[in-house]
């Protein structure tokens, strides 16, 4: 890919994120009983989250009163939690925020054989076996990260270059 303008980025970003909602709703749609997250769940929105560079960039721009105006979730708590423990940039919010909960497939190459990984949040942990989900219920991880590298190295910056979540607040505001 050339390099584009940042309206083009955040809009194949916009794209990127609308399809990853498409792909967790048919999961959920699939798992209705089984995933017991939903609006007020939280407990996945941590501190230690980090975001693609081009994800922050994107929070910057759709939501910079959330920002300037930076009162921070607690330490401990994502920054963008509000007192409800509802997102405060629910449109924008990065890819991890969106697969938060489903039950997750991934593969690693280990001694030239391919492993296949699985993971739920605890929250769903309890209505069924993960490994016998068939692989359309999970969703898979990979093919979204590297579009988002592809976007990073638009971006102008390294593929692998992360943001922590709350930093994006006290950048705005200074402290």
């Amino acid at each position: 890919m050339s390099r584009i303008t940042e309206a083009e980025l955040l809009q194949k970003l916009r794209e990127l994120h609308a399809q990853v909602d498409r792909t967790a709703a048919g999961i959920v749609e699939r798992l209705p009983r089984s995933l017991k997250c939903g609006p007020g769940c939280a407990s996945c929105c941590q501190d230690d989250l980090t975001v693609f560079a081009v994800e922050a960039l994107r929070i910057r721009r759709e939501f910079p009163d959330v920002l300037k105006g930076g009162v921070p979730g607690p330490v401990g708590r994502c920054a963008f939690l509000d007192g409800e423990d509802r997102c405060r940039v629910y449109s924008a919010r990065p890819y991890v925020c969106r697969t938060q909960g489903l039950p997750l497939r991934w593969l690693v190459e280990q001694d030239g054989e391919w492993v296949e990984y699985r993971d739920i949040c605890p929250i769903n942990d309890d209505d069924f076996p993960l490994v016998e989900l068939p692989e359309s219920d999970c969703y898979p991880l990979g093919p979204a990260e590297e579009v988002l590298r592809e976007l990073q190295f638009l971006l102008g910056g390294d593929d692998l270059t992360r943001v922590a979540l709350r930093s994006l607040i006290s950048e705005a505001t200074g402290r």
